[in-house]
């Protein structure tokens, strides 16, 4: 893999915010008890950063990329994404936000069975509704081939492996190239090899294309090639590595 090298799209301190959380908390009901998996977190991440979420199973990782991309709302505190408040958006405000802007990589993959690869990465595109089906083809194709999968083109999810479906996962989150991209742990399916590549595709449109990356990880080959780690724990940002922006820090909520 190549060597980290400075992005131009670095954000710098003065660069605008894309994400704030302040004193953002979300508790989920469990029988007659509360679970607090986000204690009031503050958190910025401004435009062009390529960021890390690094933290123990279970210390609140996925859930704050489920509040920034607008799949959850926290119960308290607020969310701010592209400089609306999630908390007071529309359930169709919520939806045209994640399509125009946000692209979602899935743990679990989330591929439509019955579709094959080529029609699973095409969907969001169809969704927006903004190319024509020659556009639509050139865009799938040249992510596919980033991707490595254009022998499998027209192989639907049941007939790849769990690396291959990882791939298509995150092909279908570039192609519609998202101000923002939300990864849930996108090399923990993928061998060394191309875990590698597919992190070179993604610093490479950071670098190009200024695209945002926050990763939730343990992949210590994604988090030396993060601008910063943000350390979570219980629940908590409880530090935030490399970072010279001071809101990217606990306040001590309950």
């Amino acid at each position: 893999m190549s060597t980290p090298t400075p992005s131009k799209h670095t954000a710098a301190a003065d660069a605008p915010p894309l994400v704030e959380l302040t004193a953002a908390r979300k508790d989920y009901p469990l029988g007659r008890t509360v679970v607090s998996a986000l204690r009031g977190v503050d958190l910025v991440v401004r435009r062009g950063e390529f960021v890390a979420l690094a933290g123990p199973s279970g210390s609140g990782k996925t859930t704050l990329l489920n509040l920034v991309g607008c799949v959850d709302v926290a119960t308290a505190g607020t969310v701010r994404v592209a400089g609306q408040d999630t908390g007071q958006l529309s359930e169709g405000a919520l939806t045209k936000l994640r399509l125009d802007s946000l692209g979602f990589i899935f743990q679990s993959f989330n591929l439509i069975a019955v579709l094959d690869v080529f029609q699973n990465i095409e969907f969001p595109l169809l969704l927006q509704g903004k190319l024509s089906k020659a556009e639509r083809a050139e865009r799938v194709r040249a992510i596919v081939d980033k991707v490595g999968l254009t022998n499998q083109m027209k192989q639907r999810p049941a007939e790849l492996s769990g690396g291959q479906r990882q791939r298509v996962a995150i092909a279908r989150a570039l192609v519609t190239r998202p101000t923002l991209v939300l990864a849930d742990e996108p090399t923990a399916n993928l061998d060394s090899e191309t875990g590698e590549r597919i992190i070179d595709l993604m610093r490479d449109l950071n670098h190009t294309e200024g695209t945002t990356f926050i990763f939730s990880t343990h992949d210590p080959k994604i988090m030396t090639h993060a601008d910063r780690v943000v350390r979570i724990a219980d629940g908590r940002v409880v530090d935030a590595a490399g970072s010279s922006d001071t809101h990217a820090h606990v306040q001590g909520h309950a």
